[in-house]
């Protein structure tokens, strides 16, 4: 399991799925210099090792007439490269110059427009089309001249020249494309989206094969034709060239084999790594948008999808900070019922004393400030012990214990709570006063308002009854009283804590109320 960590940490650390690409952040003079030093010993390295192919093929493996003869030491030795040096030397300029035209806008660092990123997702392709133009108009010189001494030279050195540079152009093109990969992310990022998709991954898989594995094949078959076909012919002479081609197929198809796979798993491998950063809560990782394929878009949509996601989870904090958490939850989940459910609730009703004179002899930012304070305490002692600010009214404050998430015990909360917040406001906020009342009942817990905005709340007669307790609360000292029917609820060891208060008639109300009110020690703030 770690192994699997460390490998997800390498493969973030090269966003654009290598470390030689450097990083999507990285200065504009680097990446430039970068991306140049590996265009251009990319495409010499591949020019170079299929120069060299097509050498050996012609000399030892095609059949047909012998190239290094005493009397063809002029083609040999000197128009053969004169003609190898003028290509590279033509090839550099015209393709180093060409590309560096099309790709002004990554060198003086502006954004890239929609017409910049098609240029520059082509740029592979334009770099290879150059390519086999040199490479076949180079076979064309070297077979016509070596044809002027004899016609038997045009097959072999036609195929074997134009084979060489195919294969070097399709392995170049896949080359330019991982050298030019920080640019195209570049593009990709500042761009306006548009289709800009020129290959897909079939089309790249389907190349490669072909050049790895169908043109070398249809190669053999042609050699193995000429040789069975032609009388002076041996099967012993078909020996070499079938083993020769063979071995170079097995060689070039693994290699752009091995290329496709690179090409195809780097855009996959960067948003796997995004998310496994996802899954550890980072929801602000990207994957590094580099591929003009069917894997780009998915890079993109992975993107979008995270973006989306951080759009869920602040809409989902803005929402929880002003309906509360677990209304937000019980909102978003499969639970919402709009008509409400009947439950068993205890209430905590705080309530400010003097509220009117306070706001009457206090600037209003220092009011604020105090009804911060104050309802910090509040709601702090309530989401310990699970309960929900169902709602704050000017200066009061109506909490709920058993709606909407069920609480194990919830009048052993509401009067530990209640306790709680009337000792630390003594100690915390002694410029403010409060009554304290708890209620226990049955109330319906639903939502109220109309289809297009609705508020959850909790109605039934625990509520008023504990908004009348804090009412009354405000005459006695310490300003917090519970109903019999909540202390009762409240498992021994919080019930220790309270001492009856006796009976009194509540505003509103046909019956009297058994009131229950905390010691006045300091072991009431144990809780």
């Amino acid at each position: 399991m770690q192994a699997g960590r460390v490998r997800i940490r390498r493969r973030a650390r090269a966003p654009l799925g290598s470390r030689i690409l450097g990083s999507d952040d990285e200065s504009t003079v680097r990446r430039r210099i970068r991306v140049q030093t590996l265009l251009t010993v990319v495409l010499l390295t591949c020019n170079l090792v299929g120069a060299a192919t097509a050498i050996v093929l012609i000399a030892v493996v095609v059949p047909g007439p012998p190239v290094f003869a005493s009397q063809l030491w002029v083609l040999d030795f000197a128009l053969v490269p004169a003609v190898t040096v003028a290509a590279f030397a033509i090839g550099l300029v015209w393709i180093t110059r060409g590309s560096l035209r099309r790709l002004r806008w990554a060198i003086q660092g502006v954004p890239a427009t929609a017409r910049d990123l098609r240029t520059t997702l082509a740029m592979p392709f334009r770099i290879t089309v150059r390519q086999a133009v040199l490479w076949y108009a180079s076979a064309a010189i070297i077979t016509a001249a070596y044809a002027t001494r004899d016609v038997d030279y045009i097959a072999p050195i036609a195929f074997t020249v134009v084979f060489a540079g195919t294969v070097t152009c399709a392995t170049s093109y896949l080359f330019s494309e991982f050298a030019l990969r920080p640019t195209a992310a570049q593009a990709l990022a500042s761009a306006p989206p548009t289709r800009v998709r020129r290959t897909g991954v079939t089309t790249r898989m389907v190349a490669a094969w072909l050049i790895g594995t169908g043109i070398p094949v249809l190669g053999l078959m042609i050699i193995a034709v000429t040789t069975l076909t032609v009388g002076s012919r041996s099967v012993a002479d078909l020996a070499i060239p079938v083993f020769a081609l063979g071995g170079v197929t097995l060689a070039v198809g693994l290699l752009l084999t091995l290329l496709v796979c690179a090409s195809t798993l780097a855009p996959i491998n960067s948003v796997r790594s995004a998310m496994a950063e996802v899954e550890r809560g980072r929801l602000d990782a990207e994957a590094v948008v580099f591929d003009g394929t069917e894997l780009g878009e998915l890079q993109r949509g992975f993107n979008e999808m995270a973006r989306g996601l951080r759009e869920r989870e602040r809409i989902r904090e803005v929402f929880g900070r002003h309906v509360g958490h677990e209304v937000a939850a019980y909102a978003l989940s499969g639970d919402f019922d709009a008509a409400g459910r009947e439950v068993e609730v205890a209430v905590l009703f705080v309530d400010l004393i003097g509220s009117t004179a306070l706001a009457a002899h206090r600037p209003p930012a220092t009011v604020v400030a105090l009804l911060n304070r104050f309802f910090a305490v509040v709601v702090d002692e309530v989401e310990l012990r699970h309960g929900l600010i169902n709602k704050f009214e000017g200066d009061a404050a109506l909490a709920v214990f058993g709606a909407p998430a069920p609480v194990a015990d919830p009048c052993t909360a509401a009067l530990a709570t209640a306790r709680i917040i009337s000792a630390r406001l003594r100690a915390e906020v002694p410029e403010l006063a409060a009554g304290i009342g708890v209620s226990f009942g049955s109330a319906v817990a639903g939502n109220i308002g109309a289809h297009r905005r609705y508020e959850y709340t909790v109605i039934g007669d625990a509520v008023n009854e504990a908004a009348r307790l804090s009412e009354y609360a405000k005459r006695l000292d310490p300003h917090t009283v519970a109903a019999e029917a909540s202390w009762r609820e409240t498992n021994p060891a919080e019930q220790r804590f309270w001492q009856a208060a006796g009976a009194t008639e509540l505003r509103g109300r046909a019956a009297p109320t058994t009131l229950f009110v905390p010691y006045d020690s300091g072991a009431q703030t144990n809780d």
